[in-house]
């Protein structure tokens, strides 16, 4: 009755009440239906094998897999009409994607979705980190330093991406994109300036830099539970690591994919304190009690035998498992490349090694020779802190556009792909004066300055960037191979042809000749999935020109390295320069145009809702490739010790301040016995209470490092290091290293096992 009694007495204060409420559900419905997209993303795990495989990138045979700096993921969103089209843009760490590795996640899509995801509507794209597995692309040209083709490395991709596409599709609900874009003045520089500076001056002019300063991020929100993701596109190459590094890593983009997750993931821990928190200083509580006491504890644990374990317990102990729950997808931010081809993040600039000056301008080299002419990245000579500084540099602007997104796409999803035949693809271009002309591109070739490398990675012998006319001496051993036809040297000029690779077929084909070209497009962002990296003034032509043939207002952006892999595109101006990025534009002068006149047909099918044709299929040559890298034969350790035993341990009573490294050595087994698939090799528990160990850095924290070597190349022995170098947020309290890994018998068998060093104390 009192309650009646309100209500008769206030009849103002509720007619205002149901007022609200109408204007709340009129708000939420609204909210509702603009959502028109379904929106879901997902991750996995896609380090490959961290031992005896050379690294994709540098084509350095020296630079082989020892261990791992952070793991690689494939990084997937989805987005779908819910009765119409969608797309799929897969982001991997990884240098390029693979035309090998696409057919065959294509091949299990079909099989899982029937003709859901296909060829047409699925983007498969690599940062183009330089520390990452190689043996994966089926094009022998790019698997000779790795011994051929590495299953492993193949696998791991293939599996990866499958799965991130998997917990994507299954992630998909209602929600909306939005986009947002800004300026990064200080993470990427031209390291062919040169080059660059052979476009026309008018067209020079329209722009203040020479390479592109602008990131373009989508942020995805799940109508039920917010923020999901954000995919961007910055232009820089992933070559903060040197060509000496052995340790898997994502370099500066995965870097920044790490920050930003591990940034939003944090925020969302301390806004609720009942989710399983990451080690944020503030949440996680270590052991209680001052130094003595720490020490106290520390001291009742010591370094625990090696011990055999099952192999999921890596996976179990993995920190960011603990972030997920049975209904919240997990937060998924890639960096993906864009037209990188002739940016370096080694801002400093390029220095000879001998003498400190810069490099010359035109060949970059050093009294004549490139071998000493090196970029310098921001941490200088620290290649680790380079990368984590150009990492850090794309998050804090990603975070920023993240945080100000207000833009939301709407319109309907579109895309169009097809196959072209690029070794004699016919080009019309206009004429000075009017009327037009047909040229053709060439079949794919090498000039001499590829073999001189870039100031990120440096070749070898006598060869330089700018070189227009050849070595006699390299033209012999060239033509021991394969002697290039009249033909193809008018076609290809004014490069001078090293490797014919086009005209190359055994024991199989040397390169692509057959490549993909696709636009993605959701309501205004409009995505050009190109297979290859095009140089900052080549990118810009192509976005203009495909930008000119939508009527409405759209934001372009180029997706580099993505569905397969074919080096090199530049201008026709920067080509006649035959720098590196010259040298290596595999089908003569008019490739880009080639590429420009074939966007801008997509491009037109699109606007007018044509078909186009689906064009030559490529080959499938899995079944051709050979590998030479042999597998692990057995693993062993000395009488008396067990895998997992430590060999050089943490002295007891240890104290550690922030900023001090932490190194512990283990008797281990190869890595490539099991990769620990979402798991970790290396992991820093930190004491909670008297007895539980809690787990708080692994594989994917660039601040543990996990090292693997072995005595000489024949021994069966073998040692990892783990490295933790302790960061300002690292909690005080009692700290513990252990490493888990996989030893395999004289039989064949696997077994898996685990160890722990002394307990320690950090203040």
């Amino acid at each position: 009755m009192e309650f009646v009694r309100a209500v008769i007495q206030r009849p103002r204060e509720i007619a205002w009440f149901w007022l609200l409420l109408l204007v709340f559900v009129h708000n939420t419905e609204r909210t509702i239906s603009a959502s028109n997209y379904l929106v879901g993303l997902g991750s996995y795990d896609i380090t490959g094998p961290a031992a005896d495989v050379n690294m994709m990138g540098y084509a350095n045979s020296d630079q082989t897999a020892s261990g791992i700096h952070f793991r690689l993921r494939a990084r997937t969103f989805i987005v779908a009409e819910p009765q119409g089209n969608r797309v799929v843009f897969v982001n991997l760490d990884a240098c390029m994607g693979s035309q090998l590795v696409t057919l065959k996640v294509l091949e299990r899509l079909k099989s899982r979705y029937g003709d859901l995801y296909t060829a047409k509507n699925v983007a498969i794209s690599g940062i183009h980190t330089h520390a990452g597995p190689g043996g994966y692309l089926q094009y022998v040209v790019y698997i000779v330093t790795s011994l051929g083709f590495v299953r492993q490395s193949f696998d791991a991709l293939v599996d990866g991406i499958e799965q991130s596409i998997i917990r994507a599709h299954d992630n998909l609900h209602p929600g909306s994109v939005y986009v947002n874009k800004g300026e990064i003045v200080d993470a990427g520089v031209n390291r062919s300036p040169s080059g660059y500076l052979n476009n026309p001056a008018s067209e020079r002019a329209k722009y203040k830099y020479d390479v592109d300063k602008e990131m373009t991020l989508l942020k995805f929100v799940d109508d039920q539970w917010g923020p999901v993701g954000s995919f961007n596109w910055f232009a820089t190459h992933g070559t903060s690591m040197s060509r000496t590094n052995e340790l898997i890593s994502g370099d500066n983009k995965g870097t920044a994919a790490r920050l930003m997750e591990d940034w939003f993931n944090q925020k969302s821990a301390a806004r609720s304190v009942n989710e399983n928190p990451r080690r944020v200083s503030n949440i996680i509580q270590g052991a209680q009690g001052n130094h003595h006491e720490f020490l106290e504890l520390a001291a009742s644990f010591q370094s625990t035998s090696g011990k055999p374990v099952t192999k999921y317990l890596s996976i179990a102990r993995r920190v960011r498992s603990s972030l997920r729950t049975a209904e919240r997808p997990s937060f998924v931010s890639a960096f993906c490349q864009t037209n990188c081809g002739d940016v370096s993040p080694n801002v400093l600039g390029a220095f000879c090694t001998d003498t400190g000056l810069p490099c010359d301008f035109n060949h970059s080299t050093c009294g004549g020779k490139n071998e000493l002419c090196y970029g310098r990245g921001p941490g200088y000579p620290d290649e680790f802190e380079s990368t984590r500084i150009i990492g850090e540099r794309q998050f804090k602007k990603a975070s920023d556009l993240f945080t100000s997104a207000s833009e939301k796409l709407n319109g309907k999803i579109d895309f169009r792909h097809t196959y072209l035949d690029f070794s004699q693809l016919e080009v019309t271009l206009p004429k000075q004066g009017g009327g037009s002309e047909t040229v053709k591109t060439c079949p794919a070739a090498m000039g001499f300055a590829f073999a001189a490398g870039t100031t990120d990675g440096p070749g070898a012998f006598d060869f330089k960037q700018g070189d227009n006319t050849g070595n006699p001496f390299w033209k012999l051993v060239r033509n021991v191979l394969t002697t290039p036809s009249k033909e193809q040297v008018n076609c290809q000029q004014p490069k001078p042809i090293l490797l014919d690779t086009g005209e190359m077929k055994l024991p199989y084909d040397w390169a692509a000749s057959i490549l993909p070209v696709q636009i993605l497009k959701i309501g205004q962002m409009v995505i050009l999935s190109v297979p290859g990296e095009f140089t900052t003034m080549a990118g810009r032509r192509l976005r203009d020109a495909v930008s000119a043939v939508f009527k409405e207002k759209v934001h372009v952006v180029i997706a580099g390295l993505t569905n397969t892999y074919s080096q090199y595109i530049t201008t026709f101006e920067e080509y006649e320069m035959q720098r590196y990025e010259g040298a290596s534009t595999l089908y003569g002068p008019h490739t880009l145009s080639a590429y420009i006149q074939e966007f801008k047909r997509l491009a037109t099918a699109i606007v007018t809702g044509a078909t186009v044709e689906a064009g030559p299929q490529p080959p499938d040559l899995l079944n051709k490739q050979i590998s030479l890298l042999p597998g692990v034969v057995v693993d062993s350790t000395p009488l008396g010790v067990k895998f997992g035993d430590v060999s050089t341990n943490i002295p007891k009573n240890s104290t550690f301040k922030k900023g001090d490294t932490v190194t512990v050595v283990f008797w281990s087994a190869c890595p490539r016995n099991d990769l620990m698939t979402e798991g970790t090799f290396a992991l820093v528990e930190l004491l909670q209470g008297q007895n539980t160990w809690v787990s708080v850095y692994d594989d994917d924290d660039i601040c543990l490092r996990f090292i693997w070597s072995r005595p000489s190349k024949l021994s069966a022995q073998s040692h990892a290091t783990i490295e933790w170098q302790i960061p300002q947020s690292a909690t005080p309290g009692v700290y513990r290293v252990s490493h888990f890994g996989a030893s395999k018998s004289l039989f064949g068998s696997i077994s898996h096992f685990t160890g722990s060093s002394n307990a320690f104390v950090v203040k």
